[in-house]
């Protein structure tokens, strides 16, 4: 699997706090389609289907956790 690199994965999960924020929610159509964009980025970036998933994946990788440990994926390490 392709693994995106530390910078974008950074940037991909402050862009998704900030669009998730209780202010963001009230915001218009717009900023619910860029949501739903950067969501669907991040669970590609981490190889996840859902969007909690993809955040815990990202925040693993981001702390300097092994990439292939087997504890955000399931993945057996080799």
């Amino acid at each position: 699997m392709l693994m995106a690199h530390p910078a974008v994965l950074r940037a991909l999960l402050d862009e998704y706090t900030a669009l998730s924020s209780p202010h963001a929610s009230e915001a218009r159509a717009a900023t619910r389609r860029r949501l739903d964009d950067v969501a669907y980025t991040l669970c590609v970036s981490t190889g996840t289907r859902d969007i909690d998933s993809a955040v815990t994946a990202a925040r693993h990788r981001l702390s300097g956790a092994r990439a292939f440990d087997g504890s955000v994926t399931g993945a057996v390490s080799v």
